[in-house]
């Protein structure tokens, strides 16, 4: 089913005049606020495709302007939610083929009455099972005109009449399509002439999932044009719209972007293990050979015209890291220690301590391939990090491996902190941690906090950072700017 995307009233300080013009400069600025880099070149590109599309073919659309405005990977997301608010589909309820059920009160026979929940749920199940998108997205467009509000209209201000609150939760809820899954399953076997094979039942388990999950997304959405159309798109915007993958932060990240986070992890190791390996081809001449380069000077009458080199053979450099993987600060130790953990390879040596109150080696949980989020399990059950009250103490931590780990800081070794250096008003140690960065061929500390806040309550990071470089690091972009510079030559 296609139909034309309606463009909504101008948006504040734009006229009306104009138009699809204007419309198209407003949303090539919502995808620069969002971090989406669009310049002019790549906007004449788009004002191009829609003078070349059909704007009654709204895919199309959609598709001809990610190819005109897109040019890194990781910002789709970004893209297809401002696109539909930009570019709605329909306004206000719209026409949908699926007519929600209701109950007939028995008083004037209308069927005005409260919806038929157990018969809706019946027409979703169906259509889950059939996996038709196009009735689906009909279906969440009316379910939410039907039972997406969390209060209904009223009076409002002066008299008039208050708008509703749309909400997807009071969708989900009352249709609470996870619970099907058992009864689609059922009635798809039930079709069957023979009894499935396991495998073919895990197949159509996930299919439904996804389905299932496609759909809890389309209330979102829906919720979302519905509410921006409320209150504006802009405002929408700010506060609802995806961020892209390297602007996620680490600390605030929730389930579905923490996986988004892994996937872009590994990427990022391979491309700092190839830069790597060419510094490293790079370095191949060492410090001049005397011995070799008076011999050779000799054919010269002892002019030094071809000097000697010795044969530069750089080891793999040590990595130490020292990881705060108290609560607030888990999600940031849980991204890092991925990224090293596929840079292993790269180091002669890798060891892992973790801390809270005290510190404790985890390197044996690190071993390659093993799955991260439960290793961070093992490591908060098994590792002794916790003294007496559980809060953070870095000057406890930094003191307890200087005592019992310290020879594992060496001329080799390249010394990792990472947290954010809350203290909890307690001794720092400087001492200790001055006396560690010395010994270390490098020395940094990753700070996932901003760095405005350094310094403030019970923070001690300004006080680290005089010691040793301290770098803010709350996203994967910022993460690869960071990571880059540590690696040595």
């Amino acid at each position: 089913m296609t139909s034309a995307p309606p463009l909504p009233p101008a948006g504040r300080g734009r006229p009306p005049e104009h138009g699809i013009p204007g419309h198209l400069v407003d949303f090539v600025a919502a995808l620069r606020r969002s971090g989406v880099a669009v310049g002019p070149g790549e906007t004449i590109d788009a004002a191009q495709v829609i003078g070349a599309i059909d704007l009654l073919r709204r895919d199309h659309l959609r598709e001809g302007l990610a190819a005109a405005l897109l040019r890194r990977s990781g910002q789709r997301d970004t893209f297809d939610a401002l696109f539909d608010l930009w570019f709605p589909a329909v306004m206000g309820a719209g026409s949908s083929e699926v007519d929600v059920p209701r109950i007939d009160d028995g008083e004037d026979g209308s069927g005005d009455g409260p919806v038929d929940v157990d018969a809706l749920r019946e027409i979703l199940a169906d259509l889950l099972r059939d996996g038709d998108e196009e009735t689906l997205r009909d279906l969440a467009r009316a379910a939410v005109e039907a039972m997406g509000t969390s209060g209904a209209a009223g009076q409002g201000v002066r008299g008039q009449t208050a708008k509703p609150n749309w909400s997807a939760y009071q969708a989900l809820n009352a249709l609470s399509p996870d619970t099907l899954l058992a009864q689609i399953l059922a009635g798809l076997q039930s079709r069957d002439d023979a009894e499935s094979s396991a495998f073919v039942s895990e197949v159509r388990r996930r299919e439904i999932r996804d389905r299932i999950a496609r759909f809890r997304q389309m209330i979102r959405d829906e919720v979302r044009r519905r509410t921006a159309e409320q209150r504006g798109r802009e405002q929408i915007a700010k506060s609802s719209v995806p961020k892209q993958t390297e602007q996620i932060e680490f600390l605030t990240a929730y389930a579905e972007q923490l996986s988004q986070l892994r996937r872009t992890v590994h990427p990022l190791a391979r491309r700092l293990a190839s830069r790597l390996a060419v510094r490293r081809k790079r370095a191949r001449r060492g410090t001049l050979d005397m011995r070799r380069t008076l011999r050779r000077s000799m054919s010269t009458g002892g002019v030094p015209m071809d000097p000697a080199y010795r044969t530069r053979r750089p080891g793999r450099p040590e990595l130490v890291i020292l990881c705060d993987v108290s609560g607030s600060v888990a999600g940031f130790s849980h991204f890092t220690l991925l990224l090293v953990q596929a840079l292993r390879e790269q180091f002669s040596k890798v060891r892992v301590f973790a801390f809270v109150e005290c510190t404790d080696e985890v390197t044996h949980l690190f071993t390659p391939g093993a799955e991260l989020s439960g290793v961070m399990q093992r490591v908060l059950r098994e590792a002794e990090l916790t003294a007496f009250d559980g809060h953070s103490d870095y000057g406890n931590a930094l003191g307890g491996f200087a005592e019992h780990w310290g020879e594992a800081i060496t001329s080799k070794t390249s010394l990792l902190i990472l947290g954010d250096g809350r203290t909890n008003y307690r001794d720092p140690n400087l001492r200790i941690l001055k006396r560690l960065a010395s010994q270390a061929r490098h020395a940094h500390w990753l700070n996932p906090e901003p760095r405005r806040q350094w310094g403030s309550g019970d923070s001690a990071a300004l006080r680290y950072a005089d010691v040793l470089p301290m770098h803010e690091c709350r996203t994967i972009g910022q993460l690869t700017d960071v990571v880059e510079g540590l690696l040595p030559v």
